[in-house]
Parts: structure tokens; sequence; C-alpha cells
């Protein structure tokens, strides 16, 4: 389905979460409640689907009121707002060694991430403060990540050498093939996930789940790896903040994360195609 068709009736909307719905401070807008209240209001249904933990997503699930599913681990892990997970696709444990052996080589924290815990080796390595504040729970330190390799949803290659991570996604999506996905969802977290954990998936099985064609979603993003729900729903909206690759397949951009774009593109996007 091409990006810049337009939705015949906007009937869901789907909202990738870091860099779109939430600010850069990992806080939600008052005009970002506002404007899903007023979704709410026009009885259009809004999930949201992140790269998160789905744990690190309940919290925002509360503070909009949200009865839907969510899907965290790009989709790797469906679960309702009660956190009972209804679905599961962990990273392969070949895969999940693969990456952490790289990342290993490479001088690149490691992370792993299970339906409920986020394990970490070092309390002060990069990162781990900010993603405390992101996911508001805190890790559990381990000596290694052996024990729990078979329950991993998500391996995290953890930098701020963008560039370094940026080579270290293609260099570790050729080594895994097809049998796990390695996508940035920041310019400093390179994920792992299962083959099938991608939000083109997930929006699938939230549309499904609604009762919703997809012809008839739309979905907000910013990130690469945001651009298979582009692909698959009816009218796609990229962030200010995103980059010219994914403002380009995108059939409106609207301002940035940290000026109330979110708001801005309810507002002037999807309510008036919701009418």
């Amino acid at each position: 389905m091409s990006p810049q068709s337009t939705a015949r009736r906007v009937r869901l909307v789907i909202s990738d979460v870091d860099g779109t719905l939430v600010k850069t401070d990992k806080s939600l807008a008052p005009s970002t409640v506002a404007a899903a209240g007023r979704l709410h209001a026009a009885g259009i249904p809004l999930a949201i689907v992140s790269a998160r933990p789905p744990r690190g997503m309940l919290w925002i699930a509360q503070e909009l009121g949200l009865a839907g599913l969510l899907a965290g681990f790009n989709g790797g892990t469906i679960m309702q707002p009660d956190g009972t997970v209804v679905e599961q696709h962990t990273v392969p444990q070949g895969a999940a060694r693969t990456a952490l052996e790289l990342f290993a080589h490479s001088h690149v924290s490691a992370w792993l991430f299970t339906a409920e815990e986020w394990l970490a080796q070092d309390p002060e390595g990069p990162h781990v403060d900010h993603e405390r504040r992101t996911v508001r729970f805190n890790e559990r330190i381990v000596e290694n990540f052996d024990a729990y390799i078979g329950q991993a949803g998500k391996v995290v290659g953890v930098t701020d050498d963008a560039r370094l991570l940026a080579e270290l996604e293609h260099e570790l999506q050729g080594m895994l093939g097809d049998t796990a996905n390695a996508k940035l969802s920041q310019t400093y977290y390179l994920d792992v996930t299962h083959r099938d954990a991608n939000k083109g998936n997930a929006v699938r099985m939230l549309a499904a789940h609604v009762g919703v064609d997809l012809a008839d979603v739309a979905v907000l993003g910013d990130m690469a790896n945001d651009l298979p729900m582009f692909d698959v729903a009816g009218f796609a909206v990229a962030m200010g903040n995103g980059s010219p690759e994914v403002q380009a397949q995108a059939g409106a951009v609207t301002g940035s994360n940290d000026a109330d774009g979110w708001a801005q593109a309810v507002d002037q996007f999807i309510l008036p195609r919701g009418r």
C-alpha cells in the first residue's frame, strides 16, 4: 500500500512512542494528552507500538486511558493494559548469542529484556539512567546473560558512537540473516528482536483485534523502524524530528515531538479524516 495514500476514513490510530508520542525528556506533553482525548471523543481508538519493553509502556496507556492492546519490542510482545501477555516472540538463542558476542567484541554495552525484566551488567553504563526514566522501572544487574538467553524479547547494543552503531546494524543483520531483526530504534540503541517482530506486523495484529481494515488505519512515527507501519497503513504521518528518509515515505509531516507535533497531526491530518 502506498504510504502517500489517504485512508478512506480513519477508524484506528497507531502511534510509535519515543520520538513521536513522548517528548525528548520522555514525558507526555499536555497537548498530546488532550489530543488523545479528542480521538477518544471522536470514537477513534488509539493504540501504541514501540521498541520499548511492554512494561515500559504501561504508564503511558494509563495516562492516556488506553483500553486496547500494547505492542512492545516492535511487536514481539503483545500485552493487555493490565500487563497480561497475549502473544510473545522471543529472540532465537543463536541470534541472541551472536549479537551479544558482536557487542562485546565491539566494546558496546549490552542489555537483555524479557517480558518482565531489564537485565544489565553495568549500572553506570551508557544510557542506563536515561532508560530508567524512559521505562520507569529499574534494571537488574547480572554477571552475564547466559541464564536468560531463551527469554529474550529484545537484546540491545548501547553506545553514543552513532557511526559505529550504524555500521554494526548492517554487519549484524548480515550475520543474522532472516533469523532475527537488527534495527536501530535510536541513534544510540541497536535492537535485536524476533524476525516477525516488526511494526508492520504489529499494525496488522492491532487492526485485526479492533476489527478495522488496514486502509482505515493512520500511523505516526519518526524512525526507520517505523517504516513497516507506513507500508501497511492507509495513512502515515512522519514527525518533524524524523529523518528525511522517514518523512519521504509519509503522507504528511507534522511538527517535532518537542513542539506539539503529535497533537498537530491529530487535529490537522487525522480528525478531519475521521469524519
